[in-house]
């Protein structure tokens, strides 16, 4: 049964996640532009940031996300959905195939750089404020 229960709140996030994923990155590609991937970086950013939240909450051993429901929900489903690889690994791809090399080394180091900042800074915030 906990299994299923698992299952259920990692549904639940995914749809969500998925959600917030495909709106977040088309608000951001419609207002930039798409000749650059911004919309994949801020959603990819954004969610690590949140991750580094989770996990400090959850290293704590007690409150909501150190209990297996909340973390499957928000981070197995719902930032699992929410970021994405896949998609930053094509765009870079297609950016380099397209002759953008420096756009496509600029995506690579953006995300590795932006998302460890984020989510230690994520992390930082949450050990600072709680």
């Amino acid at each position: 049964m906990e299994v299923i229960k698992g299952l259920v709140f990692v549904a639940l996030g995914s749809v969500l996640g998925g959600m917030a994923r495909f709106w977040l990155s088309g608000v951001v590609a419609r207002r930039i532009g798409e000749t650059f991937p911004w919309g994949t970086l801020t959603v990819n950013v954004s969610g690590a940031f949140a991750i580094g939240v989770f996990g400090a909450l959850a290293a704590t051993g007690h409150g909501v996300f150190a209990t297996p429901g909340p973390w499957l929900f928000a981070v197995t489903g719902f930032l699992g959905c929410y970021t994405t690889v896949s998609s930053f690994a094509l765009q870079t791809l297609a950016l380099a195939r397209d002759g953008e090399s420096l756009r496509a080394i600029s995506n690579v180091m953006f995300s590795l750089v932006f998302c460890l900042m984020a989510v230690a800074l994520g992390f930082a915030a949450t050990r600072v404020l709680a």
